[in-house]
């Protein structure tokens, strides 16, 4: 987040498809004020997030043979891609570690993580940082 200029719910917010190692960029959409920008990925956790895109794309690969797979997919997006909610593109970058069931459309999907555990962790890495 520091080295991209992330907002902590921008960088929940991520897809599998927000991230483009060849440009060294990450696309927020509907960021602050609902507008897109590019920010700098850099280089330094190029390795890592490729460990992370790992991680999900087996959880998703699970959650597909399991029947499920699908993510909150932009309302006009639906109706234009069908069921491109299913598409690994699609997969938010730091998924939930359960499914749950989408108060709206009352599907069992997987959203991203939520909000405090990032900044549990931005805390506890400011507080090694101190010691």
């Amino acid at each position: 987040m520091y080295g991209s200029g992330l907002r902590s719910m921008e960088c929940l917010r991520l897809r599998v498809k927000d991230i483009d190692f060849s440009y060294n960029q990450i696309c927020v959409r509907a960021g602050k004020g609902g507008k897109d920008r590019v920010t700098p990925l850099p280089a330094t956790l190029k390795e890592p997030l490729r460990r992370q895109l790992i991680t999900v794309k087996l959880l998703h690969q699970q959650d597909l043979h399991q029947g499920f797979g699908e993510v909150e997919f932009p309302f006009a997006l639906s109706h234009k891609l069908p069921n491109a909610e299913r598409h690994w593109a699609w997969q938010y970058l730091f998924p939930a570690s359960k499914r749950s069931i989408d108060p709206r459309s009352r599907l069992e999907r997987r959203h991203h993580i939520h909000e405090s555990l990032i900044q549990k962790a931005v805390g506890a890495a400011m507080r090694s940082l101190m010691t």
